[in-house]
Parts: structure tokens; C-alpha cells; sequence
């Protein structure tokens, strides 16, 4: 899956495009690599974004097109 997409599904960002964005800032790291948008993620990767004054780490758990805002939260784990 898309990093981009990721993020949305998973509602680390809402929307896609703003996730496009930073990706393209150079403010998200997958495994210590700067990563673009559309950089392949899969279960267990480690992913860190820079934002402005911070920085969150997590873990991806699980991958899936869809889902709930109930189940979004199963998808990764905060470092």
C-alpha cells in the first residue's frame, strides 16, 4: 500500500493530499529512509513524521484498504 494512502486509512492525516504533501517535504521517514508518497509499506515498518515542533514514531501492524474509525486505530502502534 501507498504510504500516502496509509496515513488517510488510517487517520494519522485526514486527507491524502495533505499526507502527499509532507511526504514530499521530505518530513517522512520509513525505516530511516526519507520516503516519498508513494513509497510501498507493509506490516512492520517503522515510520516517523516531522512535524512542526515534534516528531511521532510508530509501527505498522496491519495493512488494509478500508476501515472503520474504530478499527483505524489497530492499524499501528505508537513508538
Amino acid at each position: 500500500m501507498r504510504l500516502d494512502k496509509f496515513l488517510k486509512v488510517s487517520r494519522i492525516i485526514k486527507r491524502r493530499s495533505v499526507a502527499k504533501e509532507v511526504a514530499d517535504k521530505g518530513r517522512i521517514e520509513v525505516n530511516g529512509r526519507v520516503a516519498k508518497s508513494s513509497t510501498d509499506i507493509k506490516i512492520g515498518d517503522q515510520v516517523t513524521i516531522h512535524f512542526a515542533d515534534k516528531d511521532s514514531n510508530f509501527e505498522i501492524l496491519n495493512v488494509q484498504d478500508t476501515t472503520k474509525k474504530t478499527d483505524a486505530e489497530l492499524m499501528y502502534r505508537q513508538i
